[in-house]
């Protein structure tokens, strides 16, 4: 039995806490035991420096008792615990009759109260601000908290959701399209003219490889050749239906089902770790998703056993070694968020589901095409394209250089993560101190495959931070320009639905299972707060408008097609940025 401390030991005794303090504390107010009204103090009155409290947490909630009516819809919508009604004593003074004689009457309040537990901060979701009617509520950031030293008393490492390390200044907000396409080479007209917004996921083979034959002055097959699927250059990033609540999951189906079905846009959406439902996987829409198999194989079982009985295939097959956010640490899936379908579709008990840092039995690259990528082409019948996604990190050129040259020609992809991408839940030591900005090895990965004369057989999808801006449009071009065939993006789509997470520190509380707005919860009561088609529609309207933006991008500098390594397109402001990434420099 751990040891009481000098306090707890005052409690047992039914101390009043009148004359002495525990040993190396000091109560507010000075040595004086005493406060400093001159009032006794209650048992459970006094509050120690060294204890946590409301000013340490990184927001602080601001309440106005005047205009507040006392409706408690503050302290139903918090999820995290943070408010908490407090019944308050409050001293008046009033004069009345025809000789007013000053009065001194008290009455009983309920107040709202801060909880000063660090594990029921407040996140700043603004959720409380949204529902008073009165606006008598609202979080304030506070610069000068504590709450990294607090929060880890107990000796547990701090754990968030969300995004990832959040770098000042980004790099993508200093290149602009400088390219102006004039009287020399006229531009095109976004409004009027037919734009080709296609990427290729799949191995392209160079014209000398191309396995074909004349006969009768025809060319004919004369082999394999590696599968190509033709789709929308922005995917959305993988996100699994464990760490989105199952309505948030469907939203995100049904809006890449209609963008493909309705509108003519191929999007396609990644499944992220752990499977997916088998009525999706049996059905005609299983070709719109991206089935990722990761270091856990959550999930595998139950699609391997649905195989015979799919009716499509699926885009493609994602192989994840690592991710920009946390690189070289395992996913994390808590207790909290494993629900009895999450159960089921995984095969696991309800516990913490932690994958490896890696893919256990793959030591080189050479042996994970072999075994990985081999092993999923022949599952499928070398049908659909196997890519494969990694962590930029200093040896994403080495990967990509392996990749390319790969005598079986079946790696069908080269998706590269970067440090500002988000993650459902992870330590927060990986999240801020480990990983690397995906751009320069974007553009190290394309001059390098350039210089060979390699380029574009192995399309490169790039992520991480991409819509941070909540422009996803304007950074997909520059990227493109920069050398990738696509990007992908994830939490730009979930604040489209409804996040209320930002990049500067609000909410974010993905990994504990409490999301104020359902989409990053399995709790029934708090996922029914997500309206499925109003999600699903928004993520719809921000493609589409997405679309536009971007034909605008192109149309100025005369591409009708993706201008894939266009960094002719590009300036930078920043004459570091620009010497990196061998673009042009403007001041």
């Amino acid at each position: 039995m751990a040891a009481m401390t000098d306090w707890e030991v005052d409690q047992r005794r039914g101390s009043e806490f009148l004359g002495r303090k525990p040993a190396g504390a000091r109560l507010l107010g000075g040595d004086s035991a005493k406060p400093v009204t001159g009032t006794r103090v209650p048992l459970a009155a006094p509050v120690f420096v060294r204890d946590a409290h409301a000013v340490d947490q990184p927001w602080k909630i601001k309440w106005n008792p005047d205009t507040c009516i006392r409706c408690g819809a503050c302290v139903a919508t918090c999820t995290f615990g943070s408010l908490q009604p407090r019944l308050q004593r409050r001293g008046h003074t009033v004069s009345a009759g025809r000789v007013p004689v000053p009065l001194d009457t008290t009455e009983v309040i309920l107040a709202i109260r801060q909880s000063n537990d660090p594990a029921q901060a407040c996140r700043g979701c603004g959720m409380c601000e949204k529902v008073c009617p009165t606006g008598s509520i609202r979080p304030v950031a506070n610069l000068h908290n504590r709450f990294a030293v607090v929060a880890r008393r107990g000796g547990a490492p701090i754990k968030r959701g969300g995004r990832a390390h959040l770098i000042p200044g980004r790099v993508l907000d200093s290149i602009k399209v400088g390219r102006i396409s004039q009287m020399t080479d006229p531009s095109l007209d976004a409004a009027r003219h037919t734009f080709e917004l296609l990427a290729p996921l799949g191995r392209s083979l160079p014209a000398d490889q191309l396995p074909l034959k004349v006969e009768n002055g025809k060319l004919v097959p004369a082999g394999r050749v590696p599968p190509v699927r033709w789709i929308y250059p922005i995917l959305i990033g993988d996100m699994s239906i464990g760490a989105l609540s199952w309505r948030m999951w469907e939203a995100l189906a049904l809006a890449t089902a209609y963008l493909n079905e309705e509108c003519g846009l191929p999007v396609r959406m990644c499944s992220g770790e752990g499977g997916l439902p088998v009525k999706l996987l049996t059905s005609k829409y299983l070709q719109y998703m991206i089935l990722q198999i990761a270091s856990g194989h959550f999930g595998w079982n139950r699609i391997i056993k649905a195989m015979p009985k799919m009716t499509a295939d699926p885009a493609a097959i994602l192989i994840k070694i690592g991710q920009g956010a946390k690189p070289g640490d395992g996913g994390l899936l808590p207790a909290a968020k494993v629900a009895p379908h999450i159960q089921a579709i995984r095969g696991v008990p309800r516990a913490d589901l932690l994958s490896p840092p890696n893919h256990q039995g793959l030591y080189s690259i050479e042996e994970s095409v072999q075994k990985m990528f081999l092993s999923m082409n022949a599952a499928f019948r070398f049908r659909v394209p196997v890519a494969i996604k990694v962590a930029a990190s200093s040896t994403s050129v080495s990967v990509f250089n392996n990749l390319v040259r790969d005598p079986y020609t079946i790696v069908g992809g080269f998706f590269l993560d970067g440090i500002q991408g988000g993650t459902g839940a992870a330590h927060e030591v990986s999240l801020d101190h480990s990983g690397h900005p995906v751009l320069s090895k974007l553009r190290d990965c394309y001059l390098d495959a350039a210089a060979q004369g390699l380029q574009g057989q192995i399309p490169i999808f790039a992520g991480g931070g991409f819509g941070q801006s909540g422009n996803l449009a304007a950074d997909a071009f520059k990227a493109i320009c920069l050398g990738a065939n696509g990007v992908f993006a994830a939490k730009i789509f979930l604040q489209a639905a409804g996040c209320v997470g930002d990049e500067k520190g609000r909410c974010n509380a993905c990994n504990t299972g409490q999301c104020p707005v359902g989409i990053c919860t399995q709790d029934p009561a708090l996922v029914a707060r997500l309206d499925v088609d109003a999600a699903a529609q928004n993520i719809v309207d921000y493609f589409l408008a997405t679309d536009q933006e971007f034909k605008k991008l192109m149309a100025p500098i005369g591409n009708s097609s993706l201008p894939i390594g266009r960094s002719d397109a590009l300036i930078s402001m920043d004459k570091v940025v620009a010497d990196r990434l061998q673009i042009a420099y403007a001041c």
